[in-house]
């Protein structure tokens, strides 16, 4: 069991820290090629995250579940998916991997390997976009778990690319995330004294989904197994 423990945590280190290697340093790409059209480096952002994620959740998710977020592990949780003794553990992995992630970014571009963000994303417009973000992208992991689980990896994707457009934020949704982009002064940042009202609001839009959930479909505990990772065939 110890062993099967540590190969989930490190596929949660692992997959997180792809996913924000690609968040941080697709920002750095398209911000370089972009010739100062903020649009087009924001689009390049965009499809590089929501393509990473569907590969990273069909990659990882047979392991550990590709939860990849501690606002979705915190879900979970909630609904016996996984063991609260396991969350710290899994969101300690998710935050690791995620300022590995950056560091990785910046190693492939020679920047610095730690840079605090000076990019402002402040205000209760913001913070309200994060909650939405997080909200919905718990919304369809739910929704698509209870119905078609095969379908989850595309349909995060897929979210996650529209939610970059719709939300004032470009839809962070992520708390490990947040916390590896505040160390990054590059198209992707954020400044370290905006993190704690995304994160809260990040927690607040999880939780909310997941009690709608749980009035909107009341067997949600059998969809949480979807979620999780197969320990059953890992442990046989």
């Amino acid at each position: 069991m110890k062993e099967t423990l540590s190969r989930r945590f490190a596929a949660e280190f692992l997959g997180t820290g792809f996913l924000v290697a690609a968040v941080v340093g697709s920002g750095i790409m398209g911000e370089k090629l972009a010739g100062g059209n903020v649009a087009i480096a924001l689009l390049a952002n965009t499809i590089a995250t929501g393509a990473v994620l569907v590969v990273l959740i069909l990659a990882f998710g047979p392991v550990s579940g590709a939860h990849l977020n501690p606002a979705v592990t915190l879900a979970v949780a909630m609904e016996g998916g996984i063991a609260w003794r396991e969350v710290v553990p899994y969101i300690s992995a998710q935050c690791l991997g995620a300022v590995a992630g950056a560091i990785t970014a910046h190693l492939m571009f020679a920047l610095p390997l730690i840079s605090l963000s000076h990019h402002a994303r402040s205000g209760p417009a913001q913070v309200f976009s994060e909650f939405i973000a997080t909200f919905g992208l718990l919304c369809v992991i739910w929704g698509c778990s209870r119905s078609r689980a095969e379908t989850v990896p595309v349909a995060v994707g897929a979210y996650i690319t529209a939610a970059y457009w719709f939300t004032a934020s470009t839809s962070f949704a992520n708390p490990a995330v947040t916390i590896a982009r505040c160390i990054s002064d590059t198209f992707a940042g954020i400044r370290p004294v905006d993190v704690i009202p995304f994160i809260l609001a990040q927690v607040a839009g999880a939780i909310g989904a997941t009690l709608l959930f749980r009035w909107l479909v009341p067997d949600i505990r059998a969809a949480a197994e979807h979620v999780v990772n197969r320990e059953a065939e890992l442990t046989r």
